[in-house]
């Protein structure tokens, strides 16, 4: 059983800016320590899969960063989408390239800026699942025991068999819900966080494209067949600009009955908002975090970012604060998830500087 692992690292983190740009996007960035979030996801997979298997899927403007960052990855592993069309085409993407080196392989496909601090926890719950994925041909993803009701996330329901060590039959995903809904999730007791994270055989997931989404397989095919040829990238260019952008949970997870999801009982945060850096960084005696150059008079549960700025803030409360070269961002912290609106105020008015 030959692992390999493809991490998704295309994002440009809308909802970091000003600090997550279009060359250096959040995935990029040393947020909690000094290595960044994709640093620490290919660090998790030490003593699980080889360098030599790990694929990375991003885009052009990207490759270069991600090189510098990650010298242990070659770089013919990095897969440049010539589109961003999603998780089912990233995923499938991959699929046929490690398919052509190893049509046995079993893939465990990862985002590239969650934050998981137990991290042999983690390899414990890879090892089981590509153990159950590899005997049972199933499709295994990762479940979050939940710890509160979080509306942020999607959700997954087990069916209460247990099929494993942890695992269970998937009965129904969920998508992000309103607090009502997530208290009622976790006082049923059978749902789990949707966490994004899948581990299955690579010929297994196209056997599910193919009988789901017919032509996004088609489509994976024609680029299979050109791997390893002069034509690859035009043929890659023309099939995947007219390949259907759908999430893999849509597209085939919710429809598949391979599903399976092994509960993952280690740490973790997607990391999805400046508000939820807030929540996971230390905070002084006034909750408050202050990073950089920073000075807080009479202010209580604000994150202020400021590295080469002194910045001082008076007689404010739970506000985001961040300071770079050439942008400032001021939000309160319950607006964080809207940051992504000035992202796209500045698309719109062709700020591509500021991207």
């Amino acid at each position: 059983m030959e692992l390999f692992a493809v991490i998704m690292a295309g994002g440009v983190g809308a909802r970091f800016w000003p600090r997550s740009r279009q060359k250096e996007p959040k995935q990029l960035l040393s947020i909690f320590s000094e290595k960044s979030l994709i640093q620490n996801t290919v660090e998790r997979l030490n003593g699980i899969i080889d360098p030599k298997n790990i694929f990375i899927v991003t885009n052009k403007i990207q490759k270069e960063g991600i090189l510098q960052q990650l010298p242990s990855i070659l770089e013919k592993n990095i897969i440049i989408e010539p589109f961003g069309k999603n998780t089912a085409a990233c995923i499938g993407l991959a699929s046929v390239i490690i398919e052509s080196i190893n049509k046995d392989a079993i893939t465990i496909v990862l985002p590239a800026d969650h934050l998981i601090h137990d991290e042999q926890k983690f390899r414990d719950t890879i090892i089981r699942a590509t153990e159950f994925a590899d005997k049972k041909e199933a499709l295994v993803t990762i479940g979050i025991n939940p710890s509160r009701p979080e509306t942020g996330y999607g959700y997954i329901q087990c069916d209460g068999v247990e099929e494993g060590d942890d695992i269970f039959k998937v009965k129904t995903f969920a998508e992000k819900p309103n607090l009502e809904t997530a208290e009622r999730f976790i006082h049923s007791g059978d749902f789990l966080w949707n966490s994004g994270m899948f581990i299955w055989k690579a010929s297994i997931i196209m056997k599910e494209i193919n009988k789901f989404m017919p032509e996004l397989h088609e489509g994976l095919v024609k680029i299979s067949q050109s791997i390893n040829s002069p034509d690859f990238e035009n043929v890659l260019l023309r099939e995947y600009g007219q390949l259907k952008s759908i999430s893999i949970d849509y597209g085939i997870m919710e429809h598949s009955k391979k599903v399976f999801v092994i509960k993952g009982v280690f740490d973790w945060n997607d990391v999805g908002s400046w508000e939820a850096v807030y929540q996971l960084s230390e905070k002084d005696e006034n909750y408050n975090v202050k990073d950089g150059d920073v000075y807080c008079g009479d202010t209580k549960g604000s994150y202020i970012h400021s590295k080469k700025k002194f910045t001082a803030v008076v007689g404010v409360e739970n506000l985001i604060v961040i300071e770079t070269d050439d942008a400032l961002l001021i939000c309160d912290r319950d607006k964080a998830q809207s940051v992504k609106l000035v992202v796209d105020h500045l698309k719109l008015n062709k700020r591509n500087n500021l991207l």
